[in-house]
Formats: C-alpha cells, sequence, structure tokens
C-alpha cells in the first residue's frame, strides 16, 4: 500500500475527508434495502506542483474537499448497492477522475449491522 504521507521532495500532498455519514442501501440482507448509516473516509494522494515552495492561496491550485464529499455522497445514494467493496471503488475510482490525484484510499464502515460490533467495513486503494 502507498503511504499517504505529504512529501515535499515528491511533490505530494494529502487530502483527507473523515467520518463522512450517509443514509445509504447497502448489503445483501432483505433488512439492508432501506437506508442505514454508512461511515465513508477518504485520502487522497495529490499532485502538488507548488512544492515545495509556497504557492499562490487560489482554490484552482488545490484539489477541493467539496468535490469527493459531493461525489462519494451522490454515488452512496444512487441506489441499492449490494457490497461495501463496490461502494468503496466506486468513489476511489471518482476520486481518480481528478487528473491530480495519484492513488485514492476509500473506506467504507456499517457501525450499525452487528450487535456488540463498533463497526465492519472495507478499505480499498485505487491507483493511476
Amino acid at each position: 500500500m502507498t503511504a499517504y504521507l505529504p512529501d515535499a521532495g515528491r511533490g505530494l500532498r494529502r487530502v483527507f475527508v473523515r467520518d463522512l455519514t450517509v443514509h445509504a442501501r447497502l448489503g445483501i440482507h432483505p433488512s439492508e434495502t432501506a437506508p442505514q448509516r454508512v461511515v465513508i473516509g477518504i485520502e487522497l494522494l495529490v499532485r502538488d506542483e507548488d512544492v515545495p515552495g509556497v504557492g499562490p492561496d487560489r482554490l484552482d491550485r488545490v484539489v477541493n474537499y467539496e468535490v469527493p464529499v459531493t461525489r462519494a455522497r451522490e454515488i452512496a445514494l444512487a441506489g441499492q448497492t449490494r457490497l461495501s467493496e463496490t461502494l468503496a471503488e466506486r468513489i476511489a475510482l471518482a476520486c481518480l477522475e481528478d487528473g491530480r490525484v495519484v492513488a485514492a484510499r476509500v473506506t467504507v464502515e456499517k457501525p450499525d449491522i452487528l450487535p456488540g460490533v463498533g463497526a465492519v467495513g472495507v478499505t480499498v486503494e485505487r491507483r493511476r
């Protein structure tokens, strides 16, 4: 797995989204056709052309957090998805649509699915 650490020498930064919570239809059991709480985490390894110097303070030079958040919500809420793996992969591939994203790691958690368990889920990584 790729280390998702910012690295000025390699011109990389880390962009992340934690605890994006949606109510989505995710799962294979009949009870999972109703929306349930799903928590999504996104980590992106992003090219930073202005490193190691200080670049201009402009939104167009960075990955705007709203974009992966909006896309993840759209994908999660698009309808029934049987597997957490499928949802995570779809979100990761959507993140790679931005050419500056080198790698995307997406975690999908279902915190309310098993009694006595904090959460179950999966993490996937996709790279260019």
